[in-house]
């Protein structure tokens, strides 16, 4: 058997297949990362978790930045206090005192960066891709950590679809010492994809994630990076006011609500990007409901003393805001999603005075809140004889117009609403399907009528969402406008 190892830098240990280190036994190599030397590992003399095991041993030695260490111990302390899909599990480390690792689960799938190199790629492909990053990321917001180091080569796509974020190193958690902030290392990342709030000495605001995502879905649209490889931290400073190519001049067939999307994102100051990366998964699996602004249209960037303004302006608000203090979930809380269930079959019900009112105040609340207005109707015939408006697409356009004078009392603008129509037979398990794959944070619905029987509730789809949901459910009743 082999024997343990002692503490020594890595360049001098025999990491060979065959190596026991703290119970875990090398398989093979995979290769080194920028800060970490990778293995597949399996359980030798512990207990099997049941799935594939993979190590991280920091680099350590001559010409190893301090970076590398301090990147290992932050993913070592944030790893085992995150979960869900998105992210690998967490199964045992070991400091600095002996022979240091990470020890997690490895998972089957293909890294973006190799899909990357096929770039540029169909806008439908983009958007699949960026939408399950920006589903990784919402998740990984919403348990207050913000990853720091977003790029093709940290996401994996599983099987099915679904993205994975690797290496935490960088990652900042709400709750946790973050050594990379106490050193004042603030710049630690990847050039390329680097926020402008990052470069400023930021390292607690979310949105720099969005930014990253921005900066791979120009990647993926364009095959170019939007700043190119900068080589020093002050070449890295001039997305602080720099515009960049639109993505449609280096690529006329970008369609532009993808511009829109990505332009958005790559906004320098934090406060006009997209506020959550619920919305920006939102807007890229709906392209039709993407408000087109001036971003969209660009075919050159702006000229210089329009920049010059930008950077002014910029500048000036990064000093007035200074260091967020809220944490990133509560901040993705301040830009949350509503579902609010219209029934738009019968338009006379007395339950649409007290909904709209409850939307209204709900609405009010929150500034950065987006709007699913959602009218789940009967499917429609299937007959050439049945008039227009009882054809699926008569009966959705139909519907979509009530949908929208329902919500016109509301003001909302139309970068905040989203109209759905839906034909099912099942109207709560729709709502609570289209609620499930927008990461919707509060659905708003009506009780049943007061005049219906007592047991109306039980075989409600009231009662059917709020027993299935998993997000808050709002439900209102008759003439008070408050929820039950």
């Amino acid at each position: 058997m082999a024997s343990e190892l002692s503490f020594a830098p890595p360049r001098t240990l025999a990491l060979v297949p065959g190596v026991v280190i703290d119970g875990f036994r090398l398989v093979s190599s995979i290769g080194e990362g920028g800060t970490a030397f990778l293995f597949r590992v399996e359980a030798a003399e512990r207990p099997d978790p049941g799935f594939p095991l993979l190590m991280k041993l920091p680099r350590i030695g001559n010409g190893q930045p301090a970076e590398s260490l301090l990147a290992f111990e932050m993913e070592a302390m944030i790893l085992p206090t995150v979960q869900g899909r998105h992210l690998p599990r967490y199964v045992a480390s070991r400091d600095i005192t002996a022979t240091p690792y990470l020890a997690m689960e490895w998972i089957d799938g293909t890294l973006l960066e190799d899909i990357a190199r096929a770039a540029p790629l169909a806008d439908d492909r983009v958007a699949a891709l960026g939408a399950a990053l920006a589903d990784a990321l919402h998740a990984l917001h919403r348990q207050d950590v913000i990853h720091h180091d977003i790029k093709p080569a940290n996401v994996l796509l599983r099987a099915d679809g679904s993205a994975v974020l690797l290496d935490l190193g960088f990652a900042h958690h709400a709750h946790l010492p973050d050594l990379l902030a106490e050193e004042r290392r603030y710049a630690a990342g990847s050039a390329p994809y680097m926020s402008p709030e990052q470069l400023n000495g930021s390292r607690e605001d979310p949105r720099g994630d969005l930014f990253a995502l921005g900066a791979v879905l120009y990647e993926l649209s364009t095959g170019a990076l939007p700043f190119g490889t900068p080589p020093t931290l002050r070449a890295m400073e001039n997305r602080l006011w720099a515009a960049v190519v639109p993505p449609r001049a280096r690529a006329a067939t970008i369609a532009p609500w993808l511009q829109e999307i990505i332009l958005r994102c790559l906004e320098p100051d934090p406060a006009v990007r997209y506020q959550s990366a619920a919305h920006v998964a939102f807007d890229l699996r709906h392209p039709d409901q993407v408000p087109l602004t001036t971003r969209a249209h660009h075919l050159r960037p702006p000229g210089l003393v329009t920049q010059y303004r930008r950077w002014r302006r910029l500048k000036r608000a990064l000093a007035d805001r200074g260091r967020l203090q809220a944490k990133p979930h509560t901040m993705a809380a301040h830009a949350p999603v509503l579902l609010v269930a219209i029934d738009t079959s019968h338009p006379e019900d007395p339950r649409h005075a007290a909904l709209q009112a409850a939307t209204r105040q709900l609405v009010s609340l929150h500034h950065e809140s987006r709007v699913l207005a959602v009218s789940v109707v009967a499917p429609a015939e299937i007959d050439a004889a049945h008039p227009l408006e009882s054809s699926a697409s008569g009966q959705q356009l139909s519907h979509r117009l009530r949908l929208a004078d329902w919500l016109a009392p509301t003001a909302l603008p139309p970068d905040r609403l989203s109209l759905h129509v839906i034909e099912s037979e099942d109207p709560a398990t729709a709502l609570l399907d289209i609620a499930g794959a927008n990461h919707v944070d509060l659905i708003v619905l009506g009780a049943p009528r007061p005049d219906e029987a007592a047991l109306a509730w039980w075989r409600s789809t009231a009662s059917t969402v709020t027993a299935r949901a998993r997000c808050s459910v709002h439900v209102v009743r008759v003439g008070e406008g408050q929820g039950d």
